[in-house]
């Protein structure tokens, strides 16, 4: 086992969580300084992130196939650290926004590039083996990284978590320069004829963008949670600094979740318990908002946790099997089919989320009576989804 290229591949997927959850404590001094005192739109700066991410895909999926993965990696790498200058010396809401957007782009390419060196080195049992190290990194990512932007900003201020994250993007692309090889070796030709047949036989399975829209709404889902996390905990539940130890709680609940659906999966099947989870999902979520409408006084920290728990759980057994599902009809399109699912899912998940979350009110019910419409959205969506023999 290559323990070296096992901790590059995790390094390089976990970016995407790190540049995001690594900012919620710093949201409030961030909005302070540029003028976004008490506004929602501080919100922003996280879905900004992930909306480069989206968008970011559709360039370096391609790109990765036909030109590398390495060039992907380290064009993508050079894009993040570009956009944390940017937002580093912003003085602006304005430019703090177009540095994070620019993060966001370039952290697409080592996400998107990584997942295919796996691909390309590895096959069966080994690749399998190889994913579960970096996804019990990539579990662990969402569940550390508050912490540790709430200790690089109380010691050394808040403009010194992009300086960390332009420490760690010089060290993946010096790593990645002089350390790992290329693995995709047997590239084909660029042809414009053959990139818009993929495409077209992507957006033209409705099986493949009926689950790929299913995927952005559920997904819409954790993007309004996150982008109003630190607000809910801080302003709802006066955490203070304790806001990583219970943000870090309900993401281990989504890596939980991972586990399980890979022993439940080959006994329910993706699609049985892809329903199972948002149905008991949307049935949480309705109690509690009915609940918070007609008793608001019943807000409480250890109820929101409860209730977290359960949804983000639920949540976590659709992230894999939807997208399995979105992938099954694509055959020999599957590089480009990945980018354009991850792209239109994300997008999709940002167009829903931002304007969600701009709804919270200081009360956790705008985020809860979300959970049930989007959960809602999600079952009417896969009952009209076709889908192929198997």
């Amino acid at each position: 086992m290559n323990k070296p290229f096992i901790v590059l591949v995790a390094l390089l997927t976990g970016l995407l969580a790190f540049g995001t959850d690594a900012m919620l404590p710093a949201l409030p001094e961030i909005g302070t300084a540029l003028g976004m005192d008490g506004d929602n739109r501080v919100q922003l700066i996280i879905t900004s992130f992930m909306l480069g991410t989206g968008v970011g895909q559709l360039f370096f999926g391609p790109f990765s196939d036909y030109l590398g993965r390495k060039p992907a990696i380290l064009l993508g790498l050079g894009a993040f650290a570009a956009g944390c200058v940017v937002s580093l010396t912003a003085q602006s809401f304005e430019v703090m926004l177009a540095g994070r957007l620019l993060q966001g782009l370039g952290a697409a390419g080592p996400r998107t590039a990584s997942m295919a060196m796996i691909r390309d080195r590895y096959k069966g049992r080994e690749m399998a083996q190889i994913m579960s190290f970096v996804m019990a990194v990539f579990i662990l990512v969402p569940a550390l990284a508050p912490l540790m932007g709430q200790v690089v900003m109380l010691t050394w201020g808040w403009r010194s978590i992009f300086v960390s994250f332009l420490l760690f993007a010089v060290v993946t692309f010096l790593w990645m320069s002089f350390g790992q090889p290329e693995t995709h070796t047997e590239r084909r030709r660029f042809s414009m004829v053959d990139l818009r047949q993929a495409v077209m036989a992507v957006f033209t399975s409705r099986q493949t963008m009926g689950f790929a829209v299913v995927a952005g709404v559920n997904f819409s889902a954790f993007v309004v949670y996150l982008s109003s996390s630190e607000q809910i905990f801080r302003e709802v539940f006066h955490v203070g600094q304790l806001f990583p130890l219970y943000f870090g709680l309900l993401a281990l609940a989504i890596g939980a979740a991972s586990l399980t659906n890979a022993k439940l999966v080959l006994r329910v099947g993706m699609h049985a318990l892809m329903i199972r989870a948002i149905s008991a999902l949307v049935g949480f979520s309705l109690i509690y908002a009915t609940t918070l409408a007609i008793f608001p006084a019943a807000e409480s920290l250890w109820l929101f946790l409860g209730w977290g728990v359960l949804s983000f759980f639920n949540i976590g057994l659709v992230f894999g099997n939807v997208n399995a599902l979105a992938m099954e009809p694509m055959g020999e399109n599957a590089g480009i089919a990945a980018a354009i699912i991850g792209a239109v899912s994300t997008v999709l998940a940002v167009a829903i989320g931002v304007p969600l979350g701009l709804l919270y009110n200081g009360t956790t019910l705008p985020l809860v009576a979300g959970f049930v419409a989007l959960g809602i959205v999600c079952l009417v969506i896969i009952k009209a989804t076709p889908r192929a023999p198997a």
